[in-house]
């Protein structure tokens, strides 16, 4: 066996609770009783009126388990596609489109449940076709559809029109405590009710809840609440110790152990792997640990496909375990630790794209096109305007472009955004005293 597979059998297999304990019928789902009892509904009545719904409301209370449940409940195979990694038209239409128009042998009436998540993370990808093929797959399906969204009207307002809307709300502290206990008493952990309280009024969700009571109480056969007291300010520890531990440490249960301690999922938390191995691996250390996290990282990426929560211990203890096991070296000293660049990059696109986006809707509200149009074709054309100072200046007043927008056809971060800006401010103003000069003339 290899270093790391040693390491693997040497760790006892941790398996997440929210993923054991996860509702299999909709009987089993915590809190909002109005939505589940409008989702069954909805699904005795197929085809009568929505051959869609959408699952909407805050992350963590149970959405998802809702359809899954649903589905066990009804008898239906489930087809799940995860809308921020799949959705573009052709990888839609080959899925969902395909499993839409097809019935089982097995199941009601041969059905199955299409359920696309994150569905209000595909209009921003709409411009490869993603909401399009989602609208064409519901007009012309064969089977029921669920699209779960934490932003009801971030989504297309076509989509929405198609589908019937089942809000699903925060659960209160006294719906989510019952489950708790039961988790203790079947993990055989003796619990005051105050530990549990304590927990409840921590966490911001379901699911966190049941994240938190898993961190502080595996292990222990009886949880007080001082127990909990220390064991939330230990699970809202630092990242960089938890670091530490991976890189320095030499104990591979104890770096696993330490990541069960963070409030970062996965898919954060490898980010911050990725980017401080280097500062502490060198050469084919550094190859073996990045051999490692891209295993982890093949994990994750099943889990956003196929929404199988319980394949993320199995990316935690690799991207632990695995990078631990990579070291052949001794640990040199202090090391300071960076947060993921990639999320400082990615903010920047962000913000880059909300100005480019803001300056085509006002293009496009001002010549009579669609923003798609405008930031295609009439950006580029805009930017070559404003190599004239007037002419950039009376677009500016025009448009009433923000200074971030007279940068962004500008191409520059100097003072000349600032000047135009002025500039076309002041133009604005003579304009609005000429008019009320005018009118009070008349």
């Amino acid at each position: 066996m290899t270093k790391v597979n040693l390491l693997m059998a040497y760790v006892p297999m941790m398996i997440e609770w929210t993923e054991k304990y996860r509702p299999r019928t909709l009987s089993d789902i915590v809190g909002n009783g109005k939505a589940v009892a409008e989702l069954k509904k909805w699904a005795e009545d197929w085809g009568v009126d929505k051959k869609a719904t959408i699952l909407y409301g805050p992350p963590g209370i149970g959405k998802t388990s809702a359809a899954y449940a649903l589905a066990n409940d009804m008898g239906w195979e489930v087809i799940e596609l995860n809308a921020s990694d799949q959705r573009t038209a052709a990888i839609i239409q080959k899925i969902a489109g395909s499993a839409a128009q097809t019935g089982t042998f097995e199941g009601v009436s041969g059905r199955r449940l299409i359920i696309l998540d994150e569905a209000d993370n595909i209009y921003g990808n709409a411009d490869r076709g993603g909401v399009n093929a989602i609208v064409d797959v519901i007009k012309k399906t064969n089977q029921p559809i669920v699209l779960i969204a934490n932003e009801y009207y971030d989504m297309s307002k076509t989509l929405r029109s198609l589908c019937k809307p089942i809000q699903f709300r925060s659960i209160q502290s006294r719906s989510i405590i019952p489950l708790l206990r039961r988790i203790c008493r079947d993990e055989g952990v003796d619990y005051d009710i105050e530990a549990l309280e304590v927990i409840v009024t921590k966490a911001s969700d379901l699911r966190s809840a049941i994240n938190d009571l898993q961190a502080i109480a595996q292990g222990r056969k009886k949880l007080s609440a001082e127990d909990v007291v220390i064991g939330i300010r230990d699970t809202k520890g630092s990242i960089f110790k938890v670091m530490t531990e991976i890189f320095k440490g030499s104990d591979p249960r104890e770096a696993l152990y330490a990541s069960y301690t963070l409030d970062e999922n996965p898919e954060d938390f490898i980010h911050w792997i990725d980017e401080n191995m280097p500062r502490e691996y060198k050469g084919e250390d550094l190859a073996n640990g990045f051999e490692s996290l891209s295993r982890a990282d093949v994990f994750l990426g099943r889990v956003r496909r196929r929404q199988n929560y319980g394949l993320w211990k199995h990316a935690g203890e690799m991207m632990t375990c695995g990078v631990q096991a990579a070291r052949s070296q001794e640990p040199h000293g202090y090391t300071p630790y960076q947060p993921p660049s990639l999320w400082k990059k990615l903010g920047q696109a962000k913000s880059v794209r909300a100005v480019r986006d803001s300056i085509a809707t006002k293009i496009g509200k001002h010549c009579h096109v669609s923003q798609r149009y405008a930031r295609a074709e009439l950006i580029p054309f805009f930017k070559m305007l404003f190599k004239k100072k007037e002419c950039a200046i009376g677009i500016s007043a025009t448009l009433d472009l923000s200074q971030n927008e007279i940068a962004f056809l500008l191409d520059t971060k100097d003072s000349g955004a600032q000047k135009i800006y002025d500039s076309a401010q002041k133009r604005i103003m003579l304009a609005e005293e000429h008019a009320i000069e005018t009118f009070g003339g008349f």
